[in-house]
């Protein structure tokens, strides 16, 4: 691990992936296929890769466009790409160790897993590289910075997400009274004025997918009678209002994707510099959910290992996220 705190890694191309699908139904065209389950690129792009002999079927390599059966099996042989400069995590980033459970405080910029672009360029990639046993437990956003458990054995892993699924208000395992609590803090638009500093409420919109062009689908305040809704319950504490902006705590008690943006949008307080979710929650048809520009910090963890006294754990806060700047309310 590295000693230096200001240290990244730069922008490199990986080594390329193999992309893996089987057919479940008839098709007339491979490209149409493949246009339809991978929404980035249209059909003409996946046709040059198919000339390019980039896509295999059973185990053979193609070079034009055909049919599809179901069983058959296709194999996609994406070519190296450049992966963005990402932080690297460094001595500095270890919050909590004790030779199983691991807590570090996750760099803003710093993908969790391999998605949205990235491969190598991950959390997971420079955690095998020092502690080869150690995974992630849940995931934080890209630019969602802060606390991020993770754990050796797999029994831990498996316990320990039980707690983080659904667990600041209930308790995970109520026969011993065990609970988890996460805290969060981010700059949203600003709250109504009748919100007083210090006052804090819920917000239980729940959530759902949307179509999106670019995505085919993407998680947002649900629309009315979704059926597939997911309920969600975030409680919002104002801590000091700023010329535009509101400084916040959110206790989440649900897990749901992109929860607190799509929470602060969905009662018109996006948060500041999110350039995905808009007010009312819904979200911009151009944007894809990986695009950063907010402030989002996973400040603070209450949590009971698989063995040993319950936890409260802290991460170090950004100075933008920071109590005291005068702008309190008198």
């Amino acid at each position: 691990m590295s000693r230096d705190p200001e240290l990244w890694l730069p922008a490199a191309f990986n080594r390329g992936h193999a992309y893996r699908d089987r057919v479940d139904r008839p098709a007339a065209s491979i490209a149409g296929f493949y246009a339809a389950r991978y929404r980035h690129s249209d059909q003409a792009v996946w046709m040059e890769r198919l000339a390019a002999g980039e896509i295999w079927r059973n185990g053979q390599q193609l070079q034009a466009d055909g049919a599809l059966s179901p069983g058959d099996r296709l194999v996609w042989h994406r070519p190296p790409w450049q992966e963005a400069a990402v932080p690297v995590l460094t001595q500095r980033s270890i919050v909590f160790d004790d030779g199983d459970l691991l807590v570090l405080n996750k760099p803003s910029g710093l993908p969790v897993l391999p998605a949205g672009g990235f491969l190598e360029h991950t959390l997971l990639s420079q955690l095998q590289a020092w502690a080869p046993t150690a995974r992630p437990v849940h995931r934080l956003g890209r630019f969602t910075s802060g606390l991020l458990v993770c754990a050796r054995r797999p029994a831990s892993r498996a316990w320990l997400s039980a707690q983080l699924r659904e667990s600041t208000q209930a308790c995970v395992h109520a026969k011993a009274g065990r609970s988890c609590r996460k805290l969060y803090r981010t700059l949203c638009a600003a709250l109504p004025s009748d919100w007083a500093v210090g006052a804090t409420k819920p917000i239980t919109a729940a959530i759902g997918r949307r179509c999106h062009p670019l995505l085919g689908q993407i998680w947002c305040a649900a629309l009315p009678g979704d059926p597939a809704a997911l309920p969600s319950r975030s409680e919002l504490t104002l801590l000091e209002r700023r010329p535009e902006t509101c400084l916040v705590e959110v206790a989440i008690a649900t897990g749901r994707p992109h929860q607190i943006r799509i929470h602060l949008a969905a009662i018109g307080a996006p948060l500041a510099g999110d350039p995905l979710y808009r007010v009312g929650g819904t979200a911009d048809p151009q944007v894809l959910p990986g695009a950063g520009g907010y402030l989002l910090h996973a400040h603070a963890l209450s949590l009971w290992p698989p063995a040993g006294a319950s936890l409260h754990l802290k991460a170090a806060l950004p100075p933008q996220l920071a109590e005291g700047d005068g702008f309190t309310e008198a």
